[in-house]
């Protein structure tokens, strides 16, 4: 109750104190025009489904992508370091580089090449910017994972007969996999809000259809319609990693006290 009351109190005093300003009412009609709002919906939807279809696109291919070069980053001896040190490679690379710079020269510097055979649909190109910035996210928390199980299980696996590649499908994947999903969900989080960064390449998603409809009238509430409508999506996924993480503390912490399986 007291915790209610506290938030109850500094949100009202939030609201009373923004509302009162002097500046208030020009701020409300260029950030929260309800007419603007209602007038920029279409398009801003159907800019949305853009962003999902990128999301859901992107996610399942750097997820695959991102474990084989986890993968890749594992393998045992010397014969495999080259590969290892391509593996290390990439990810460095574009763990380094900012996203919004790889979408640039993916999508501008890849047409500029005039390559038979590779696509020049701005949505594909920034979508394979996306792919490639985020495998490597995902590769290293895939190979965290992975590291985390404890090499005595891939041993007695080994004693019991299953080959390098049983172990890892059989064994060591399903607990990395478990383990780290909420660093794989933050991810996700982060790959559905760059999705937006696209727009720079012209593709009329949700940020540039808001940017389209800001434009005719120099009205900004398109651009908060924009937001509210990521945040639709983002803050729920937020809640689920919140409860992942929670829970699988919560299971770490009963089997070091002996109460768990």
């Amino acid at each position: 109750m007291i915790a209610a009351a506290s938030t109850a109190v500094v949100a009202v005093a939030v609201v009373v104190g923004v509302t009162h300003t002097s500046g208030w009412p020009r701020v409300r009609q260029r950030f929260f025009s309800g007419t603007e709002i209602a007038a920029a919906w279409p398009a801003a939807r159907h800019g949305m489904a853009v962003n999902l279809e990128l999301f859901a696109a992107c996610g399942l291919a750097a997820g695959a992508l991102g474990l084989l070069v986890a993968l890749l980053r594992t393998l045992a001896g010397p014969v495999f370091l080259p590969v290892r040190l391509l593996a290390a490679v990439y990810t460095d690379l574009f763990r380094g580089l900012p996203v919004i710079l790889v979408v640039y020269l993916v999508g501008f510097g890849v047409p500029a090449l005039r390559l038979r055979g590779f696509p020049s649909d701005p949505r594909v190109l920034g979508g394979a910017a996306l792919v490639l910035t985020y495998t490597a996210y995902v590769a290293e928390v895939f190979r965290a994972g992975i590291e985390s199980v404890h090499p005595s299980q891939v041993a007695a696996a080994r004693s019991l007969g299953l080959s390098h590649a049983q172990t890892m499908r059989r064994v060591v994947l399903p607990q990395a996999v478990r383990r780290v999903a909420p660093a794989l969900l933050n991810d996700a989080i982060s790959l559905q809000k760059d999705s937006s960064l696209v727009s720079v390449l012209g593709v009329v998603d949700a940020v540039r259809a808001a940017q389209i409809a800001t434009s005719a009238h120099f009205n900004y509430s398109p651009y908060v319609l924009a937001g509210l409508m990521f945040l639709a999506i983002t803050v729920p996924l937020t809640r689920v990693t919140d409860h992942l993480a929670v829970r699988a503390a919560r299971r770490r912490g009963d089997r070091r006290a002996g109460g768990g399986p």
